[in-house]
């Protein structure tokens, strides 16, 4: 069962039940600058400050608790190796380690995967609480991603 369906920057999801979802774009501080989508679920209440890998809050996390984070790079990023998988991905446990984390805490387990769809590159970033959880936390990272959909870079 899913939640209200949110829908900005090309990007559109309808969380699973309980689960907390934001889209954001940075605003622009200098002409040089570019900025692009980025996506938060959580199975928790997401802070209105947030950093883009959740590195101000992961440490609230509880051993049940989930976040989800879809990063857009630069268009020109989807060129590249890293980028080479297409199609919005599905998470196994054997994807899950404490040395994928962006800020390693005790107990926490991480995934991180690079795809692209559209033409746009993305990471696919997950911080799970604890280990024993991580079935059910599983199920919920993917029926997310199955209520996921990309469209064409916006405007």
């Amino acid at each position: 069962m899913t939640g209200a369906r949110l829908v900005a920057h090309g990007l559109a999801v309808a969380p699973p039940i309980g689960m907390d979802a934001r889209i954001m774009r940075r605003a622009i501080v200098n002409a040089q600058e570019r900025t692009f989508p980025v996506m938060h679920i959580a199975s928790f209440p997401l802070p209105e400050q947030r950093d883009d890998f959740g590195g101000n809050f992961t440490s609230t996390m509880r051993s049940s608790d989930v976040l989800i984070v879809l990063f857009e790079y630069a268009p020109e990023s989807s060129a590249q190796p890293l980028f080479s998988a297409r199609g919005v991905p599905r998470v196994r446990a054997a994807q899950f380690s404490p040395q994928r984390l962006q800020r390693p805490l005790p107990g926490q387990l991480g995934c991180q995967l690079f795809f692209q769809q559209h033409g746009r590159a993305f990471c696919l970033y997950v911080v799970a609480g604890g280990r024993a959880s991580l079935p059910r936390i599983i199920t919920q990272v993917n029926a997310a991603l199955a209520a996921l959909d990309i469209g064409p870079s916006g405007p």
